[in-house]
């Protein structure tokens, strides 16, 4: 094999290589296999280390899962994106302590009135929330787990129709009698309104008094009156 089948053809590679010594030869390939070590070094590190990232997900992955049983504490977002300095406090019902804003930072209040300040939101994504929505968070840590759909009267929801009826109000029977009752009820005066409104409020009053005039009495008179 000649230095052509090595280094290709190139003639300037190949006058280098031919115009150095054995020493010089041998410290070359002392340097390269220096180098080849160190990758190889660096291969086996950077598998190390994905080996190590590997084993941390799986880890992450199952803590993730424990934390996600049932059940949640349910919160609702009260703000978001506060922007508090170090060591600021406010009082709710519990004091609180701010630490510096980090982004997409979230208030949660949960429902016995307690307000937690999160830092880290936990397992939603930031522009998933807004304030007033539900979210359920771990009764430890407090970070939120998942957003929960909107909560609704369980009363409202039986009311909801869920297909259009078919019936006419001609179907509906069986109630010609209170019908004919209340038309027998209120018809006469709203059909003899015109004439009520020509008698006038004097001859009314003349038809209230006209069962109060004296009449005499036929019966015989007691001993009382004897």
């Amino acid at each position: 094999m000649d230095s052509v089948d090595v280094w290709g053809e190139e003639e300037g590679v190949t006058a280098e290589v031919a115009s150095l010594t054995a020493a010089e030869l041998r410290m070359r390939t002392s340097l390269i296999d220096s180098e080849l070590k160190y990758f190889k070094s660096e291969t086996n590190k950077l598998k190390y280390e994905l080996n190590n990232m590997q084993e941390r997900i799986k880890d992450a992955i199952e803590k993730i899962r424990l934390n996600k049983q049932l059940p949640y504490l349910v919160g609702s977002v009260v703000e978001v994106g506060f922007t508090w300095s170090s060591g600021l406090s406010l009082s709710f019902l519990v004091e609180f302590t701010f630490y510096y804003k980090c982004p997409d930072t979230y208030l949660l209040e949960r429902a016995n009135v307690r307000t937690v300040f999160l830092p880290v939101i936990g397992l939603v994504e930031a522009d998933q929330l807004k304030p007033g929505d539900l979210v359920g968070v771990n009764k430890d840590s407090y970070l939120v787990l998942d957003k929960l759909p909107a909560e609704y009267d369980a009363r409202v929801k039986a009311m909801e129709v869920d297909e259009r009826p078919t019936e006419e109000y001609s179907d509906v029977g069986g109630l010609d009698k209170q019908i004919q009752e209340l038309i027998e009820a209120i018809g006469p005066s709203a059909w003899h309104r015109a004439q009520q409104q020509t008698a006038g409020p004097a001859s009314l009053a003349d038809a209230t008094r006209a069962p109060m005039q004296k009449s005499k009495s036929h019966e015989p008179m007691g001993r009382t009156a004897v």
